[in-house]
């Protein structure tokens, strides 16, 4: 399947099937939050959290993609990502784009 922010597949005429996404609440453990308060003493990346949220933004894609298959769509366009907390140590994922089936190439 092919994923693109673009809200067009260069070379090819498509339509469009409809809005899919995908959406995750991911916790952080303990060990990483007092690990995250240690590392904002002394500044730094903290890297928990970046895990956290590569392995979020990872499981948001794969249920996006999924309900893009149930649409027997080919790709899907103009992906956007989004996040926000929504309590004390817990943060949301979201991808959404547009589900589309690939008709032809484009003639020259």
């Amino acid at each position: 399947m092919k994923l693109l922010s673009i809200e067009y597949i260069p070379g090819e005429e498509i339509e469009a099937l409809g809005m899919v996404k995908g959406t995750v609440v991911q916790s952080k453990n303990i060990g990483r939050d007092f690990m995250a308060g240690m590392k904002g003493l002394v500044g730094g990346e903290i890297v928990g959290y970046t895990e956290m949220l590569n392995e979020a933004r990872q499981i948001a894609v794969k249920r996006m993609v999924d309900e893009a298959k149930a649409m027997d769509a080919d790709a899907i366009i103009g992906i956007q990502y989004g996040s926000s907390q929504v309590m004390q140590g817990a943060a949301e994922m979201v991808a959404y784009g547009t589900a589309v089936k690939i008709l032809k190439k484009k003639s020259e």
